[in-house]
């Protein structure tokens, strides 16, 4: 009861405050950004559009999320400006988000008020580091020796949330612990953009992404009022995903759970600061799509050089279908594990190295964790940090009287 009237008072609040920005805005007109299509000029290829974890897919750049902007490009402006509310693309949001969930239009168009397009998200987000690193160099950079080592102390420090989700999902502890890991090392950093700058900017001037960015600020602001987030100061990274986790609002809403063990007195979904919750979403969104209970994750290909330098070029980065067999694998010149059946569906994964050409077999849970972010390099990082981790705290004597925390096949 105590939450829900202070959820009632919060909201209170913010409509005050909206509404307060509102009429300051009609007084003073802010200078209008009136651009419908700001970025086209530098929209290239973009990152996989992931339910959640958007910003990793550059994290192995050094400059992901804080990219500066282009001043040498006229099209994208050198400083943060408001939004114009009068855009035909605006009007139409508020007035349909209102229709759609019954929240006032002076509500939504007070707290749009606030927005402000950021030129350095549309840099950002038109570089990522997938189209321009090998595998090779992508895993040098995210799978470090410091990542794992943390990696191991987060598990440790967290064993009995981790236990406790594997119990409950089948999900392997260190899948969970590189997840956070590797989006935001370990909650250390979860992001400096408002969430409201990032989902107004990719929404309303990034067109190659426009449709999913305006869902994805829909359900941003159905999200702050069902867990008394303030929509103004919730921060999270240039793609707007949130939190430990960095779930997408749409991810938040759907897949954020309450951990068991928080020792919560409301029911928030707490993914900024309560592990438990961070933890067991994690799972509950592997879960969710498939996760299957102690069933391998990839595979290398073992195969002869003339078979990788034949199947490499036919291979595609981009596909994230289990389109192949391991029977078709096996004629194609791979040597798998006897017990996985021919029948089991496959995905033959490009993984470069750096001397040579290379292919792993990824499986059904590979592919859930391309479910997570939409990048095959980016599930490869994942696992590869999990087996690391796994692989050092098997080498740690297990505390007196607790069993080792569920480990995975490869």
């Amino acid at each position: 009861m105590k939450h829900a009237q202070g959820a009632i008072r919060t909201r209170s609040l913010w409509t005050v405050l909206f509404t307060l920005a509102a009429l300051t805005a009609c007084v003073a007109p802010p200078k209008k950004n009136t651009s419908t299509s700001q970025s086209s000029a530098t929209a290239a290829t973009t990152h996989g559009g992931a339910s959640a974890g958007a910003q990793a897919n550059s994290a192995a750049s050094s400059s992901a999320g804080t990219t500066s902007g282009d001043t040498t490009n006229p099209a994208v402006p050198a400083a943060p400006t408001p939004f114009d509310l009068e855009r035909e693309d605006i009007r139409s949001f508020i007035a349909e988000t209102s229709k759609k969930h019954g929240i006032a239009e002076s509500e939504i168009r007070a707290l749009l008020s606030q927005g402000m397009f950021q030129p350095r998200i549309i840099a950002a987000i038109t570089r990522p580091a997938e189209t321009v690193l090998r595998w090779w160099e992508y895993s040098n950079r995210l799978v470090t020796p410091e990542r794992v080592a943390r990696g191991v102390e987060f598990s440790k420090e967290h064993r009995a949330r981790l236990d406790a989700a594997h119990d409950k999902t089948g999900v392997s502890p260190a899948y969970i612990v590189a997840i956070i890991g590797i989006e935001t090392n370990y909650g250390r950093n979860k992001g400096s953009w408002r969430v409201l700058d990032a989902l107004m900017t990719l929404g309303f001037d990034y067109p190659p992404r426009g449709r999913f960015f305006r869902s994805e600020l829909e359900q941003f602001l159905l999200l702050v009022r069902e867990e008394s987030l303030d929509p103004l100061t919730t921060l999270g990274s240039y793609a707007g995903a949130m939190g430990a986790p960095q779930f997408m609002p749409s991810s938040y809403r759907r897949f954020a759970v309450n951990g068991p063990l928080d020792g919560a007195t409301d029911s928030r979904r707490d993914l900024f600061v309560q592990w438990d919750d961070v933890i067991s979403s994690v799972a509950n969104y592997f879960s969710v799509h498939g996760w299957e209970r102690d069933a391998p994750v990839l595979l290398e290909g073992t195969a002869s050089t003339e078979t990788l330098a034949t199947v490499m070029p036919t291979l595609e980065r981009r596909n994230l279908d289990l389109n192949q067999t391991a029977g078709g694998a096996r004629t194609l010149g791979f040597t798998l594990p006897e017990s996985i059946a021919d029948a089991t569906p496959v995905i033959l994964v490009p993984a470069e190295l750096a001397d040579r050409p290379n292919v792993r077999v990824g499986l059904r849970n590979f592919h859930v964790i391309t479910r997570y972010n939409r990048s095959i390099l980016y599930a490869m990082a994942i696992h590869d940090l999990a087996k690391a981790i796994e692989t050092e705290l098997a080498r740690l004597p297990a505390p007196e009287g607790v069993a080792t925390a569920g480990g995975s096949p490869p």
